[in-house]
């Protein structure tokens, strides 16, 4: 079964009496024509590949342009001295996120969640609450089903496309996909991870799709630490009891809706926002 609202998706899971993650799980087992274990076991290769990824990480290594590395060590560092204003927990994941949006931009192998361009935002809020509150594998795991659960949603709603959505769809979605995988590990309910995908959505509503030079590299990696931290607070409030006041799924419209009003400038083509400034533009691709 594949879900095509938010709404569907807590219903099915109520009626089904299982745990979200695993309504999810039984979704891509169906879909994809595999079994259980099979399932499982790529999850958790996905899983491997985010651990990896950030292990690879290295201070020295730059871009072909130039424009990315170092800001993941230099983050790390601070944190390491002490005093920080975010403190260990928050440090750890802004120098997560500015690590693997790096290994992004130096062809480092990362996944996609949901793309290329926003992979610092789910392994920026799951290793470093692995680190710090202690968390199984297997939690991640089904963290990562309930992410892709929500994501699979948003991409039938609206979108994962940063060039038909703007970033919205692309960090937007990623801090969408987190905020539930964040409750769940904290155990929260259905309800509450539906709120919390939805205010993370709100919450960067409208935000283009900028890149300087047309590469996946400024402002996109430093936009993946605002990403980790909207999913934070998003998760926080909805463990809270807070709830969105617009229901979830017109939430995804809205963003649909939002998206397709942006122009052409503003959704990855390297020719508005942050890419048209002076700076922006000394990184354009000369016309032939």
């Amino acid at each position: 079964m594949e879900f095509t609202s938010i709404g569907q998706m807590l219903r099915d899971t109520e009626q089904a009496g299982l745990p979200l993650w695993e309504n999810v799980l039984l979704s891509d087992c169906e879909r994809q024509g595999i079994s259980r274990e099979e399932s499982l076991a790529r999850m958790t290769a996905m899983l491997e590949v985010m651990v990896q990824a950030d292990q690879s990480y290295r201070p020295g290594d730059r871009s072909a342009s130039g424009l990315v590395g170092g800001d993941g060590g230099k983050m790390a560092a601070y944190a390491q001295a002490g005093g920080t204003l975010c403190g260990p927990f928050l440090s750890d994941v802004m120098a997560g996120a500015l690590r693997m949006g790096e290994c992004n931009a130096c062809m480092k192998r990362i996944v996609a969640a949901p793309t290329a361009g926003a992979c610092g935002v789910l392994p920026a809020v799951l290793l470093p609450y692995r680190r710090h509150f202690g968390a199984s594998e297997e939690a991640l795991v089904q963290a990562l089903y309930v992410a892709a659960g929500f994501g699979m949603v948003i991409a039938e709603r609206a979108s994962i496309s940063g060039a038909e959505g703007g970033c919205q769809a692309e960090i937007g979605s990623a801090a969408a996909m987190a905020a539930p995988a964040l409750v769940h590990l904290q155990g929260g309910t259905p309800e509450q991870m539906a709120n919390a995908c939805a205010m993370a959505v709100k919450n960067l509503l409208g935000l283009v799709c900028d890149p300087v030079g047309g590469l996946v590299e400024v402002p996109c990696v430093k936009r993946n630490v605002i990403g980790a931290m909207d999913a934070l607070s998003a998760a926080q409030m909805a463990l809270a009891g807070i709830e969105s006041r617009v229901p979830p799924d017109q939430v995804l419209d809205a963003m649909a809706e939002v998206g397709q009003s942006l122009p052409h400038t503003l959704r990855e083509t390297g020719k508005g926002g942050l890419a048209a400034t002076p700076f922006g533009l000394e990184y354009a691709p000369k016309e032939p």
